[in-house]
């Protein structure tokens, strides 16, 4: 019986509370704060042992002004690899551009905003007039790029990285990714204004840019082969959660039986019932069965708006974690035309 009676510690308010104190007084409580609290001590656990650590970044999570929560990880390795969507990306190369996101109305009239050349994304707002030229940098860069050969989106969003560190107006997620060497997949490029940029500059002739993603694929699971152990952190679902998931199953390409990632954290609004990926479970099974994660495998899946947990584990983290971050054992890659990893 003695393990069903852990007692709950009512959260007690006082001032001048930090944010990793905060957390700690969560861990004491129940549902999604107790959750919340038990994803930062993974977390925690990644960063202390030797483990590689993927983040899959999927919703608007730039636009929603995650930018810096995100650049805070790359610059300080919190995490070692970014699988993103395509819209992230791009919104972030918007903002290094000097584009902007406004704070805006979910309520209203979407049929004024579209007479006055302004998108929506709930409660935000972008100009699509500052769109298109973020949409022309696109165009103009792959235009310099080698026309004979496929590249692969690590190596693309090095490339773009580098770019922008001299020619933006101020850093973002790519900027510091390239900095960092640290590598950026975009699994499925053409479901994002990259791919509608570069459709229209094949179509005019302006480019033929091409991207070999199965060479991705190849890189990621090279990357899950030479690591002692392997995280994950999901914000969200969709491709970038299952291109990192996937990786587990591959080493036998190399020679190499993986057993799964040893640790996972999930923050996300859906639910495992209606079959799609981005509620898929761990607690119940679900991805062990594919043999995804490991049977022993610490995991905690927190339903929560991302833009309200994030920052706050990020955050408990930075103050909780600092010397265990300083200290870090992590992998270190070459971002060239081929993916080295030391």
């Amino acid at each position: 019986m003695r393990k069903y009676e852990k007692p709950i510690t009512p959260f007690p308010i006082s001032q001048g509370c930090s944010v990793s104190e905060l957390v700690q007084r969560m861990a004491g409580t129940s549902f999604q704060a107790r959750n919340l609290a038990r994803g930062v001590e993974i977390w925690s656990q990644m960063l202390a042992g030797e483990s590689t650590i993927f983040l899959g970044l999927a919703g608007a999570m730039v636009p929603a002004g995650m930018r810096q929560v995100m650049v805070y990880l790359i610059q300080n390795r919190l995490i070692d690899c970014l699988v993103s969507t395509g819209a992230n990306l791009f919104h972030d190369l918007h903002e290094s551009l000097g584009g902007s996101h406004w704070q805006g109305d979910s309520c209203t009239d979407d049929q004024e905003l579209a007479s006055l050349k302004i998108y929506r994304i709930y409660d935000t707002f972008l100009s699509a007039e500052e769109f298109d030229k973020t949409e022309r940098f696109v165009i103009d860069f792959s235009s310099s790029l080698e026309p004979n050969r496929a590249y692969t989106t690590r190596e693309f969003f090095f490339l773009l990285g580098k770019a922008l560190s001299s020619q933006g107006k101020e850093g973002g997620m790519l900027t510091a990714a390239a900095k960092a060497n640290l590598p950026i997949y975009c699994p499925a490029p053409g479901d994002s204004v990259f791919g509608t940029a570069l459709a229209a500059a094949r179509v005019k002739g302006e480019s033929h840019l091409l991207f070999d993603v199965i060479k991705d694929t190849v890189e990621m699971i090279q990357i899950a082969c030479s690591a002692p152990s392997t995280g994950v952190i999901f914000i969200g679902g969709g491709t970038p959660k299952n291109f990192i998931q996937q990786v587990e199953l591959c080493g036998d390409i190399f020679g190499k039986e993986l057993k799964g990632h040893q640790y996972a954290i999930q923050v996300t609004t859906d639910s495992p019932q209606w079959g799609g990926l981005s509620g898929c479970t761990f607690a119940f099974e679900e991805a062990r069965s594919w043999r995804k994660i490991t049977p022993d495998a610490a995991t905690v899946t927190i339903n929560s708006d991302a833009t309200i947990a994030i920052p706050i584990m990020v955050s408990a983290l930075s103050e909780s974690s600092s010397n265990i971050i300083e200290n870090r054992k992590k992998p270190s890659f070459i971002l060239g035309k081929e993916l080295t990893i030391r």
